[in-house]
């Protein structure tokens, strides 16, 4: 695998992430004090996830820039699911 996609998929993993922890309906669910992210910073580190993959692009590695856009999708599932609350349902049932 290519050295610039593990390291544009690793930044763009950690502004996920940011995302996801400052992400004010999520915490607003969860009961977490604070505002969360303003919406000025979530386009900001939305700019920033999305800036390696465009790094991948202009020094023209299409290979690099699907494995990296592939990275981030997976990433964003295992973020969603990782910062998921378990459903109603679920927590009533006996077993």
């Amino acid at each position: 695998m290519s050295t610039l996609a593990v390291i544009a998929l690793a930044l763009s993993a950690a502004f996920i992430l940011a995302i996801a922890l400052g992400d004010p309906k999520r915490r607003r669910a969860a009961h977490q004090s604070g505002e969360g992210h303003s919406p000025a910073q979530r386009r900001l580190l939305t700019f920033c996830v999305l800036l390696p993959g465009f790094i991948c692009i202009v020094r023209g590695d299409p290979s690099a820039f699907l494995i990296w856009l592939g990275g981030c999708a997976v990433m964003g599932w295992i973020t969603a699911v990782a910062f998921s609350r378990p459903v109603a349902a679920d927590r009533g049932r006996k077993g």
